[in-house]
């Protein structure tokens, strides 16, 4: 169980990073206009606010990739907190901006979170 956990939390720090590459360097180009459905005006205008998004993003993996190659309990601990932030973020999007974002961020987070839980 512990493996399963540890690949879970492995690819939401990889789900992540790539939120991160996302927000902070595609959110005007194609992949990033598809995510947010914007126009080429709304891209440009909107893109320090995505920026800034993908920037706690990027924190979110760096702590999951920290609670992954820690000692326990730290890494255990550190694994929880950031997986509970992941859940919180995901479902506060999922409320405020786009139940798309429950199923994409909150579903992973909370498996994983679970699956963490169990193994211990």
């Amino acid at each position: 169980m512990e493996t399963t956990a540890n690949v879970l939390v492995g690819l939401v720090a990889a789900l992540h990073a790539y939120i991160l590459v996302l927000e902070m360097f595609l959110w005007e180009k194609g992949p990033g206009r598809k995510l947010s459905g914007f126009d080429a005006d709304m891209a440009r205008a909107t893109a320090p606010l995505a920026a800034n998004q993908g920037l706690y993003n990027g924190f979110l993996a760096a702590g999951l990739v920290w609670g992954l190659i820690a000692a326990d309990p730290t890494g255990f601990r550190v694994t929880v907190f950031f997986l509970v932030c992941v859940l919180v973020a995901g479902v506060y999007g999922g409320i405020t901006a786009n139940r798309r974002i429950l199923i994409a961020q909150a579903l992973p987070g909370a498996l994983a979170l679970a699956a963490v839980l169990a193994a211990r």
